[in-house]
């Protein structure tokens, strides 16, 4: 049942979203692609989640009055985690309260600001001498006078004469770590831009970096176009095995879609493509090996080894990207066959050596990559959960857009939150686990994966639910949207199918964890925090995935704390940082690699994980 929904606008960033009465300010925040710092898990504790509500502010709950002052409570703040939407509303969020002040992440990550201090690219304004009979210094010698000494590649050198007379001798010289690439007339330092993408399996997200300020210009999101090829990593490697062409076709759909991307976001901020001096990619393995053009077909075969451990750092046009001719393009350093770049962009991002206490980072996407870090050690292993919770392989599954079905609860009826405030299309992965998990708390859906008909539920179980239970061709189906409620005037439902799929993706991931806990010496209540990334990280419900299994069900709330798309924030940090990149390829040769498919415990668990918990 498709409620009306109340809008909330947020400030200083001018975003509005639409969500359901009784929705908390931090999951609103998070639809707005905004991350919250919540290091209590959201128990109102830590009081870190602040904001201020400029209008229908809700009651101050005990957690606020114990947290915030009377004066901040009298002005209109509150905690986000704790105060819930009654009415339409415009909350404005300091900086201190954006995760990003924490951790240097952000999904939508516009908001924050990254240290360029030493960045690799770097514009020097200079003015020179022109050459005459007393002066006859050659070009090169006389940009080094006034700058220092660098390298050049021919083709630049080729150039330099006439851009030196062109602009009179006057100019600005753009350098790539002591490199000079380009002259270029007038005073350019004000344009000064990199890309930062995340190539993922399903999915793939950039943003525009200004390296003069820090701050990104503009993001933009798209699905893989390999995925007609295969939704997963292993058929694209067996396309390339098998097809003399495969490699080629798989590399010309991503490199065309990225520097679509890419046109976008230039386009967006009405700046030349020529401006843009660098691109920094994180993906898994696979992908960052097609994208470079590089046969992954070894890692289609025990011991699935990586062409290189090292991050690559090349000349963009070197990968035919459209970005200024003689910019620089760098690939993360991967870790094994199936723990790639991502995954140490997401260490990166999280500083995860760095952590005070156990700490697991869970990576939730098509491959659920899983870190541990304990008393100075980091293990790694990846798990082929599949792309259920990025949309691929439900039925009516798609990725967090408008239309989208993002969040479903049960309240004597199923009442959904749609982005966007439209018609219903289909859901994404948040609604994904909420509906399964309601599911299982209304015991409509047994520990085993059935889903019960109408007649076989308890009596407990509100008409207007068991209604929602239909036969199907294919079997049982809930119906999360009934015909003349969606755009395409046909149901969207949940099947018996969609429902197989997502154990199939939790009891990869649940295994994984449970293998590298115990290969370090952790119980469950050993870990002090929980980190899930991932594209739809932030917008998960914490009860939720642990009801499903998703994550232990024994963890503690506040342990869990989402960081949003790491990968995306690692290659940010990486764009804007040379020290980043730096520590990047330090941590990822400090990471034991777990292959899981040679754990002989990790089938009995997987298959023990297939089951809901209790």
């Amino acid at each position: 049942m498709r409620e009306a929904e109340i809008p909330v606008t947020f400030q200083p960033h001018g975003r509005t979203v639409f969500v359901l009465d009784g929705s908390t300010l931090l999951e609103t925040a998070a639809q707005a692609g905004i991350t919250l710092n919540t290091p209590c898990g959201g128990r109102g504790t830590c009081g870190k989640c602040k904001v201020r509500v400029m209008r229908n502010a809700d009651v101050p709950c005990d957690a606020e009055q114990t947290t915030l002052d009377a004066s901040e409570l009298a002005e209109g703040y509150r905690l986000a985690c704790q105060t819930h939407v009654c009415a339409a509303t415009t909350v404005d969020i300091p900086d201190t309260s954006v995760l990003a002040s924490a951790f240097q992440i952000l999904a939508d990550a516009r908001d924050a600001v990254t240290d360029v201090a030493d960045a690799a690219l770097r514009k020097v304004l200079v003015e020179l001498p022109k050459p005459d009979r007393f002066d006859e210094l050659p070009d090169v010698n006389r940009l080094e006078r006034a700058l220092e000494p660098f390298t050049l590649d021919l083709e630049l050198l080729r150039e330099l004469p006439e851009k030196l007379r062109v602009g009179d001798f006057y100019g600005t010289a753009v350098f790539a770590d002591g490199h000079l690439i380009d002259f270029e007339q007038g005073d350019t330092r004000n344009e000064c831009y990199a890309v930062a993408m995340d190539i993922g399996t399903t999915t793939l997200a950039g943003v525009l970096l200004d390296l003069t300020t820090g701050h990104e210009r503009a993001s933009v999101a798209r699905m893989n176009p390999q995925t007609r090829f295969g939704d997963d990593v292993i058929s694209r490697i067996q396309l390339v095995r098998q097809d003399a062409t495969g490699l080629q076709s798989l590399r010309a759909a991503i490199l065309d879609e990225v520097n679509e991307m890419i046109a976008e976001l230039a386009a967006t901020e009405d700046i030349p493509l020529s401006r843009i001096y660098e691109a920094v990619f994180a993906g898994n393995t696979t992908m960052q090996q097609i994208f470079a053009g590089i046969d992954p077909s070894a890692l289609g075969e025990s011991p699935f080894p990586p062409a290189t451990g090292h991050g690559l750092a090349v000349r963009a046009s070197e990968l035919r990207l459209d970005i200024h001719a003689r910019g620089s393009a760098y690939l993360f350093p991967v870790i094994g066959g199936f723990v790639g770049g991502d995954t140490v962009a997401g260490i990166l991002a999280t500083s995860l050596p760095e952590s005070a206490g156990p700490t697991l980072l869970v990576d939730i996407g098509t491959n659920g990559e899983i870190v541990v870090y304990h008393d100075g050690r980091m293990l790694a292993a990846s798990t082929a959960a599949g792309p259920a919770f990025e949309g691929a392989r439900i039925m009516h599954g798609m990725r967090a857009t408008t239309g989208a079905i993002e969040k479903v609860v049960f309240d004597g009826d199923a009442r959904i939150s749609v982005i966007g405030d439209a018609p219903p299309v289909g859901l994404c992965g948040s609604a994904l686990i909420d509906v399964i998990a309601e599911l299982l708390r209304h015991e409509m859906l047994l520990g085993q994966g059935m889903l019960l008909g109408a007649d076989d539920v308890p009596d407990t179980v509100p008409q207007p639910l068991r209604d929602r239970l239909i036969d199907t061709a294919d079997g049982p189906a809930f119906i999360l949207a009934n015909a003349d409620e969606t755009s395409s005037g046909a149901p969207v439902l949940l099947t018996q199918k969609d429902i197989r799929e997502v154990q199939l993706a939790t009891a990869a991931i649940r295994a994984g964890i449970l293998i590298l806990m115990r290969r370090v010496g952790l119980d469950v209540g050993d870990i002090e925090r929980v980190l899930i990334a991932g594209g739809f990280g932030n917008f998960i419900r914490r009860s939720n995935a642990q009801r499903i299994g998703l994550l232990p069900i024994e963890l503690e709330h506040h342990r869990i704390q989402y960081v949003g798309n790491t990968s995306l924030a690692g290659a940010r940090l990486a764009a804007a940082s040379r020290h980043a990149r730096e520590r990047a390829e330090t941590w990822a040769r400090q990471v034991q690699h777990v292959d899981l498919s040679l754990d002989v415990e990790f089938n009995n668990e997987y298959v023990t994980a297939m089951f809901f918990p209790e």
